[in-house]
Protein backbone atom coordinates (compact mmCIF):
# COMPACT_ATOMS: atom_id res chain seq x y z
CA UNK A 1 0.00 0.00 0.00
CA UNK A 2 1.42 3.31 -0.97
CA UNK A 3 -0.33 6.78 -0.10
CA UNK A 4 0.23 9.98 1.66
CA UNK A 5 1.20 9.70 5.26
CA UNK A 6 2.43 12.54 8.01
CA UNK A 7 4.57 11.39 10.48
CA UNK A 8 5.09 13.33 13.76
CA UNK A 9 7.91 12.96 16.28
CA UNK A 10 8.91 15.32 18.92
CA UNK A 11 11.57 17.10 20.60
CA UNK A 12 14.64 15.81 23.11
CA UNK A 13 16.65 16.89 25.76
CA UNK A 14 20.48 15.64 25.82
CA UNK A 15 21.55 16.01 29.72
CA UNK A 16 24.73 14.57 28.44
CA UNK A 17 27.22 11.84 28.23
CA UNK A 18 28.44 9.08 30.61
CA UNK A 19 32.12 8.60 29.46
CA UNK A 20 34.34 10.44 27.00
CA UNK A 21 37.76 9.76 27.77
CA UNK A 22 39.87 6.80 26.04
CA UNK A 23 41.08 5.47 28.77
CA UNK A 24 37.66 3.86 29.51
CA UNK A 25 36.02 0.64 27.31
CA UNK A 26 33.32 2.36 25.97
CA UNK A 27 32.74 6.01 24.68
CA UNK A 28 29.94 8.12 25.01
CA UNK A 29 26.76 6.65 26.33
CA UNK A 30 24.27 9.24 25.84
CA UNK A 31 21.55 10.09 28.56
CA UNK A 32 18.34 11.97 27.28
CA UNK A 33 14.53 12.40 27.48
CA UNK A 34 11.77 12.55 25.06
CA UNK A 35 9.24 15.64 24.90
CA UNK A 36 5.88 16.35 23.69
CA UNK A 37 6.85 19.18 22.36
CA UNK A 38 7.84 20.98 20.16
CA UNK A 39 7.27 19.04 17.04
CA UNK A 40 8.49 17.57 13.78
CA UNK A 41 5.91 16.49 11.21
CA UNK A 42 6.39 15.69 7.53
CA UNK A 43 4.10 14.34 5.01
CA UNK A 44 5.06 12.43 2.25
CA UNK A 45 3.32 10.69 -1.09
CA UNK A 46 5.04 8.78 -3.96
CA UNK A 47 6.37 10.34 -6.58
CA UNK A 48 8.91 9.86 -9.43
CA UNK A 49 11.43 12.10 -8.37
CA UNK A 50 12.07 13.85 -5.02
CA UNK A 51 10.16 16.99 -4.52
CA UNK A 52 10.89 19.56 -0.95
CA UNK A 53 11.00 22.76 -0.97
CA UNK A 54 13.39 22.77 2.02
CA UNK A 55 17.14 22.08 1.23
CA UNK A 56 18.00 20.05 4.54
CA UNK A 57 14.87 17.70 4.06
CA UNK A 58 15.19 17.29 0.11
CA UNK A 59 18.63 16.12 0.84
CA UNK A 60 17.40 13.24 3.90
CA UNK A 61 14.71 12.55 1.02
CA UNK A 62 16.95 12.01 -1.59
CA UNK A 63 19.05 9.74 0.54
CA UNK A 64 15.41 7.56 1.54
CA UNK A 65 15.05 7.07 -1.40
CA UNK A 66 18.06 5.83 -2.78
CA UNK A 67 18.18 3.40 0.52
CA UNK A 68 14.77 2.22 -0.02
CA UNK A 69 15.12 1.65 -3.69
CA UNK A 70 11.83 4.09 -4.31
CA UNK A 71 11.49 6.52 -7.38
CA UNK A 72 10.95 9.70 -4.80
CA UNK A 73 8.57 11.46 -2.91
CA UNK A 74 7.26 14.60 -2.83
CA UNK A 75 7.61 15.84 1.11
CA UNK A 76 6.85 18.68 2.73
CA UNK A 77 7.94 19.97 6.24
CA UNK A 78 4.65 20.95 8.23
CA UNK A 79 6.66 21.90 11.14
CA UNK A 80 10.17 21.47 12.33
CA UNK A 81 12.22 21.92 15.54
CA UNK A 82 14.60 24.77 15.73
CA UNK A 83 17.92 24.62 14.08
CA UNK A 84 21.00 23.72 16.07
CA UNK A 85 19.17 24.53 19.46
CA UNK A 86 19.74 21.38 21.61
CA UNK A 87 16.36 19.88 21.07
CA UNK A 88 17.61 17.23 18.26
CA UNK A 89 16.29 18.95 15.04
CA UNK A 90 18.57 17.32 12.60
CA UNK A 91 18.22 13.66 13.96
CA UNK A 92 14.10 14.05 14.07
CA UNK A 93 14.24 15.69 10.83
CA UNK A 94 16.58 13.02 8.83
CA UNK A 95 14.56 9.84 10.70
CA UNK A 96 10.59 11.57 10.18
CA UNK A 97 11.45 12.01 6.46
CA UNK A 98 12.97 8.82 6.27
CA UNK A 99 9.93 7.11 8.09
CA UNK A 100 7.57 9.25 5.98
CA UNK A 101 9.63 8.45 2.45
CA UNK A 102 8.96 4.70 3.21
CA UNK A 103 5.93 4.78 4.39
CA UNK A 104 4.36 6.81 1.36
CA UNK A 105 6.18 4.25 -0.92
CA UNK A 106 4.73 1.24 1.03
CA UNK A 107 7.86 0.09 2.40
CA UNK A 108 9.18 -1.46 5.60
CA UNK A 109 10.66 1.72 7.45
CA UNK A 110 13.82 0.73 9.79
CA UNK A 111 15.06 4.08 11.04
CA UNK A 112 17.12 2.52 13.18
CA UNK A 113 19.63 0.48 10.25
CA UNK A 114 18.99 3.81 8.09
CA UNK A 115 20.69 6.04 10.60
CA UNK A 116 24.23 5.85 9.73
CA UNK A 117 23.13 6.55 6.32
CA UNK A 118 21.78 9.32 7.04
CA UNK A 119 24.34 10.35 8.48
CA UNK A 120 23.08 10.24 12.53
CA UNK A 121 23.57 8.11 15.98
CA UNK A 122 27.32 8.53 15.65
CA UNK A 123 27.63 9.36 18.93
CA UNK A 124 24.62 9.60 21.07
CA UNK A 125 21.97 7.21 20.28
CA UNK A 126 19.48 9.03 22.35
CA UNK A 127 17.96 10.76 19.33
CA UNK A 128 17.02 7.36 17.49
CA UNK A 129 15.12 5.76 20.38
CA UNK A 130 13.60 8.93 21.25
CA UNK A 131 11.64 8.44 17.85
CA UNK A 132 11.28 4.95 17.99
CA UNK A 133 9.71 4.45 21.63
CA UNK A 134 10.36 8.16 23.83
CA UNK A 135 10.65 8.22 27.62
CA UNK A 136 13.67 8.65 29.62
CA UNK A 137 17.27 6.58 27.39
CA UNK A 138 20.57 5.88 28.23
CA UNK A 139 22.33 4.70 25.64
CA UNK A 140 24.99 1.78 25.58
CA UNK A 141 27.93 3.78 23.64
CA UNK A 142 30.49 2.61 21.68
CA UNK A 143 33.39 0.40 22.03
CA UNK A 144 36.32 2.99 22.39
CA UNK A 145 38.32 1.03 20.49
CA UNK A 146 36.07 1.06 17.16
CA UNK A 147 34.70 4.63 17.58
CA UNK A 148 37.62 7.02 18.92
CA UNK A 149 38.76 10.44 18.57
CA UNK A 150 37.94 10.88 14.64
CA UNK A 151 33.86 9.63 13.62
CA UNK A 152 33.85 6.56 10.98
CA UNK A 153 32.25 7.43 7.86
CA UNK A 154 28.32 8.27 7.27
CA UNK A 155 27.43 4.23 7.51
CA UNK A 156 30.50 3.09 8.86
CA UNK A 157 28.49 2.91 12.43
CA UNK A 158 25.69 1.34 14.12
CA UNK A 159 23.39 3.51 16.48
CA UNK A 160 24.36 2.59 20.04
CA UNK A 161 21.56 0.21 22.16
CA UNK A 162 19.41 1.37 24.30
CA UNK A 163 20.97 0.25 27.52
CA UNK A 164 18.54 1.90 30.30
CA UNK A 165 14.60 2.87 29.40
CA UNK A 166 12.11 4.07 32.10
CA UNK A 167 8.46 5.49 30.58
CA UNK A 168 8.69 9.27 31.79
CA UNK A 169 6.02 9.92 34.95
CA UNK A 170 2.80 11.68 33.75
CA UNK A 171 3.41 14.73 36.51
CA UNK A 172 6.88 15.41 35.57
CA UNK A 173 7.21 18.31 33.02
CA UNK A 174 10.19 20.03 31.73
CA UNK A 175 10.79 23.61 31.90
CA UNK A 176 12.50 24.69 28.31
CA UNK A 177 14.10 28.08 28.09
CA UNK A 178 15.97 29.06 24.20
CA UNK A 179 17.42 32.01 24.36
CA UNK A 180 17.80 34.59 21.26
CA UNK A 181 21.68 33.33 20.75
CA UNK A 182 23.84 31.75 17.83
CA UNK A 183 23.12 27.88 17.45
CA UNK A 184 24.97 25.36 19.27
CA UNK A 185 27.45 23.21 17.08
CA UNK A 186 27.27 21.04 14.08
CA UNK A 187 28.23 19.34 11.54
CA UNK A 188 32.30 19.75 10.98
CA UNK A 189 32.06 22.44 13.80
CA UNK A 190 31.22 19.60 16.20
CA UNK A 191 33.10 16.69 14.59
CA UNK A 192 36.57 19.22 15.56
CA UNK A 193 35.22 20.09 19.18
CA UNK A 194 34.30 16.81 20.38
CA UNK A 195 37.73 15.05 18.95
CA UNK A 196 39.54 18.32 21.09
CA UNK A 197 36.71 17.41 24.32
CA UNK A 198 37.90 13.19 23.65
CA UNK A 199 41.42 13.74 23.49
CA UNK A 200 41.89 15.41 26.94
CA UNK A 201 38.87 14.08 28.89
CA UNK A 202 39.57 13.24 31.99
CA UNK A 203 38.72 9.69 33.15
CA UNK A 204 38.28 11.22 36.63
CA UNK A 205 35.32 12.74 35.23
CA UNK A 206 34.04 9.56 34.34
CA UNK A 207 34.17 8.12 37.37
CA UNK A 208 32.02 10.31 39.01
CA UNK A 209 29.32 10.73 36.51
CA UNK A 210 28.98 6.97 36.91
CA UNK A 211 28.37 7.50 40.25
CA UNK A 212 25.46 10.00 39.70
CA UNK A 213 24.07 7.80 37.44
CA UNK A 214 23.91 4.47 39.15
CA UNK A 215 23.69 6.02 42.96
CA UNK A 216 20.88 8.87 42.25
CA UNK A 217 19.63 9.14 38.36
CA UNK A 218 18.48 5.61 37.98
CA UNK A 219 16.94 4.92 41.30
CA UNK A 220 15.37 8.61 41.23
CA UNK A 221 13.96 7.76 37.71
CA UNK A 222 12.58 3.75 39.04
CA UNK A 223 11.13 5.57 42.13
CA UNK A 224 9.58 8.65 40.06
CA UNK A 225 11.17 10.81 42.59
CA UNK A 226 11.08 14.30 40.29
CA UNK A 227 13.42 16.07 42.90
CA UNK A 228 16.35 13.88 42.84
CA UNK A 229 16.17 13.33 39.38
CA UNK A 230 16.49 17.03 38.43
CA UNK A 231 19.20 17.17 40.73
CA UNK A 232 21.11 14.23 39.17
CA UNK A 233 20.89 15.36 35.96
CA UNK A 234 21.69 18.72 36.77
CA UNK A 235 25.23 16.95 38.39
CA UNK A 236 25.63 15.16 35.15
CA UNK A 237 25.36 18.41 33.11
CA UNK A 238 27.96 19.87 35.24
CA UNK A 239 30.57 17.44 35.51
CA UNK A 240 29.99 17.54 31.13
CA UNK A 241 30.56 20.78 31.10
CA UNK A 242 34.16 20.54 32.42
CA UNK A 243 34.95 18.45 30.00
CA UNK A 244 34.13 20.97 27.53
CA UNK A 245 34.59 24.13 29.31
CA UNK A 246 37.92 24.79 26.60
CA UNK A 247 35.70 24.49 23.56
CA UNK A 248 32.35 26.47 24.49
CA UNK A 249 34.18 28.92 27.06
CA UNK A 250 33.22 27.79 30.12
CA UNK A 251 30.91 24.62 31.78
CA UNK A 252 27.86 26.43 30.14
CA UNK A 253 28.01 28.14 26.91
CA UNK A 254 27.33 31.92 27.09
CA UNK A 255 24.60 32.80 27.90
CA UNK A 256 23.57 29.99 28.83
CA UNK A 257 25.66 30.16 32.23
CA UNK A 258 23.51 32.91 33.98
CA UNK A 259 20.01 31.39 33.10
CA UNK A 260 21.29 27.83 34.58
CA UNK A 261 22.36 29.73 37.62
CA UNK A 262 19.30 31.63 37.96
CA UNK A 263 16.83 28.75 37.07
CA UNK A 264 18.75 26.48 39.74
CA UNK A 265 17.81 29.08 42.47
CA UNK A 266 13.95 28.73 42.18
CA UNK A 267 12.41 26.58 43.87
CA UNK A 268 9.78 25.27 41.54
CA UNK A 269 13.33 24.11 39.57
CA UNK A 270 14.63 20.67 40.60
CA UNK A 271 17.58 21.44 38.35
CA UNK A 272 18.67 23.20 35.39
CA UNK A 273 21.00 22.51 32.78
CA UNK A 274 21.97 23.43 29.05
CA UNK A 275 20.77 20.48 26.52
CA UNK A 276 23.48 19.24 23.98
CA UNK A 277 25.79 22.57 22.71
CA UNK A 278 22.60 24.91 23.14
CA UNK A 279 21.51 27.33 23.49
CA UNK A 280 18.78 25.30 25.05
CA UNK A 281 18.39 25.49 28.99
CA UNK A 282 16.32 22.80 30.53
CA UNK A 283 14.92 22.90 34.10
CA UNK A 284 12.68 19.80 35.65
CA UNK A 285 9.54 20.47 37.09
CA UNK A 286 6.09 19.16 37.80
CA UNK A 287 2.90 19.81 36.85
CA UNK A 288 1.63 21.50 40.20
CA UNK A 289 4.64 24.10 39.61
CA UNK A 290 4.19 24.82 35.54
CA UNK A 291 3.07 28.13 36.37
CA UNK A 292 6.08 28.80 38.48
CA UNK A 293 9.06 26.99 36.61
CA UNK A 294 7.58 28.94 33.24
CA UNK A 295 7.26 32.07 35.60
CA UNK A 296 11.06 31.11 36.56
CA UNK A 297 12.06 31.06 32.97
CA UNK A 298 11.17 34.51 31.96
CA UNK A 299 12.83 35.68 35.37
CA UNK A 300 15.98 34.11 34.40
CA UNK A 301 15.83 35.64 30.58
CA UNK A 302 15.34 39.39 32.23
CA UNK A 303 18.23 38.79 34.27
CA UNK A 304 20.87 37.59 31.39
CA UNK A 305 19.03 40.51 29.66
CA UNK A 306 18.35 38.34 26.96
CA UNK A 307 15.06 37.55 24.54
CA UNK A 308 14.07 34.29 24.25
CA UNK A 309 11.25 31.51 24.52
CA UNK A 310 9.92 29.52 27.57
CA UNK A 311 7.49 26.41 27.76
CA UNK A 312 6.75 23.78 29.85
CA UNK A 313 6.52 20.55 28.42
CA UNK A 314 5.51 16.63 28.96
CA UNK A 315 7.93 13.66 28.50
CA UNK A 316 6.68 11.27 25.60
CA UNK A 317 6.60 7.80 26.46
CA UNK A 318 5.82 6.93 22.48
CA UNK A 319 7.63 6.66 19.43
CA UNK A 320 6.33 9.06 16.22
CA UNK A 321 3.34 8.91 15.71
CA UNK A 322 1.95 7.96 12.01
CA UNK A 323 -1.08 8.72 10.24
CA UNK A 324 -2.74 8.16 7.13
CA UNK A 325 -5.92 9.78 5.22
CA UNK A 326 -8.80 7.45 6.94
CA UNK A 327 -7.16 5.71 9.94
CA UNK A 328 -6.49 6.50 13.63
CA UNK A 329 -3.10 8.23 14.22
CA UNK A 330 -0.72 5.05 15.77
CA UNK A 331 2.84 5.58 17.24
CA UNK A 332 5.91 3.69 15.66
Amino acid sequence: MSDRVRVTAGARLHFGFVNLSLAHERLYGGLGVALSDPETTVTAEPADGVVCDRPDAREYAERAADLLGVPGARVDVESALPRHAGLGSGTQLALTVFDAVARANGRESDVRAAAPDLGRGGRSGVGVAAFEGGGFLVDAGHPTARFTTSRPADGDWTVPPVAVRHDVPEEWRFLLVLPDADSGRSGDEEDDSMRAVVERADPAVSDRIAGVVSRRLLPAVAAGNVDRFGEAVAEIGRLNGSWYADEQGGVYRPPVGELVATLSEHPAVYGAGQSSWGPAVYGVTDAARTDEARAAGRAALDAAGVGGEVRVVAGRNAGARVERAGEAPRNG
